[in-house]
């Protein structure tokens, strides 16, 4: 993991607005901290019978604007300061998207690819207990994150339900569908990310119909985002990567194929009829549309000159540090941000609360349609205002942000 820091890096993202704001200093120091932090010792018994300690986390940053929402990592290289700054920028994704939601974000350190599928739900089942008096469907509601799936959620939410002593299906979202997940959510962040690519491309000309993408990252995410711009927007897609390596083909990928291959082997690496590459030559490819969708902070002050997409699309949160950022808009080279491009997950997590809470279900057109709609008007109020004041569209989207906690901070009387 780079050595950037993200929450450092999402500090300086808060005070580029601040004067647009005219937000006061004690203010911003204020929305400069979260809220509340949990750290947790959680021992879990291994499948060889010994008794292992996991170190985890859950940040809530502010829930000005409504209860805090926000996923799980289960990753080796898990920080602090890095779940920190993912919860900052899901409060600011959250009222962005104009959810009644603020951020939060949890995680355990732990490597998931090196335990057995037991001891992975023994963990989450652990987590839960070690946080369930933090979290709850009026409180802070947990969603899948990196290495985190639906069955975990399913775990994660059975064993609250225990806990309390009746089914809260309202307590984790990014569940299965039979047990009150919602249609779409699986591809939600990938879809929410296309309909602003989609927009955007009208904006700076470029066409999608045989536009050349590099996606970084092949989980979930990155996965859904070739087969979708594939299928959905006929793009080109001529690179991925996983956490192994990635390959590219000058022609482009059979997504489909690849889906299947990596299903059988583990990695896209050694993809028949593609050459392999490394993650930093993927990114360093000049390709009509780059989306980073692994981790935080992959393009830096290292590599941001020899970039040459011509759109950055945020699919994972905080790809681009702000040092880089800064030389990329200097360049000339749109940024689609975070805030805004991978908003799809928690739009839908939101949807998934709203079913619950009504015990409901919509049908995947009702979700793709809302998402959509969602999605586009987002869109446009940053770009309108990133035209109007010659600003970044990551500053635009901000402004936007800070500004609607801000209002709900004083309106509650806290400042």
């Amino acid at each position: 993991m780079s050595e950037q820091n993200l929450f450092e890096d999402v500090k300086k993202h808060l005070c580029s607005c601040s004067a647009d704001l005219q937000v006061t200093p004690n203010l911003e120091a204020i929305m400069k901290m979260p809220m509340r932090e949990l750290h947790v010792s959680i021992p879990v018994r291994m499948d060889d019978g010994s008794i292992r300690a996991f170190a985890g986390f859950r940040v809530q940053y502010n829930d000005a604007l409504g209860p805090t929402k926000g996923g799980i990592r289960f990753h080796p290289d898990e920080t602090i300061d890095t779940i920190r700054g993912l919860a900052a920028i899901m409060t600011w994704k959250c009222a962005l998207h104009n959810l009644p939601l603020g951020g939060a974000k949890g995680g355990v350190i732990c490597n998931p690819k090196k335990m057995s599928r037991g001891e992975i739900e023994r963990l989450a089942r652990a987590y839960i207990q070690a946080v369930c008096h933090f979290i709850g469907p009026d409180r802070d509601i947990p969603a899948p994150d990196v290495y985190t799936d639906a069955s975990m959620m399913a775990w994660m939410m059975d064993e609250y339900s225990k806990i309390v002593q009746k089914t809260t299906f309202g307590v984790i979202t990014g569940k299965p569908v039979s047990l009150g997940g919602s249609e779409g959510r699986e591809d939600a962040t990938a879809r929410g990310g296309w309909f602003i690519i989609r927009e955007a491309a009208k904006d700076t000309g470029i066409f999608l119909e045989g536009a050349r993408v590099a996606i970084q990252g092949f989980g979930n995410v990155g996965a859904n985002a070739a087969l979708i711009g594939q299928e959905l927007f006929s793009c080109t897609v001529v690179a991925v990567s996983d956490s192994r390596g990635g390959i590219y083909s000058r022609i482009g990928l059979d997504i489909r194929a690849l889906l299947a291959y990596k299903e059988k082997t583990g990695s896209v690496t050694d993809f028949p009829g593609a050459e392999n590459i490394t993650n930093d030559e993927l990114l360093e490819l000049e390709v009509d549309i780059l989306i980073p969708a692994a981790l935080e902070n992959v393009i830096t002050l290292d590599n941001a000159s020899r970039i040459k997409a011509r759109l950055i699309a945020e699919f994972a949160n905080g790809p681009v540090s702000s040092d880089a950022d800064a030389l990329l808009h200097s360049r000339g080279m749109p940024i689609l941000p975070d805030i805004l491009c991978n908003g799809g997950g928690v739009i839908v997590s939101y949807f998934e609360m709203v079913q619950n809470f009504n015990l409901d279900h919509w049908d995947a057109e009702e979700v793709n349609q809302r998402l959509e709609k969602k999605m586009v008007v987002a869109y446009k109020a940053v770009h309108d205002l990133s035209f109007k004041n010659n600003v970044p569209m990551r500053q635009a989207g901000y402004t936007i942000a800070v500004g609607r906690v801000v209002k709900a901070m004083k309106s509650r009387g806290w400042v």
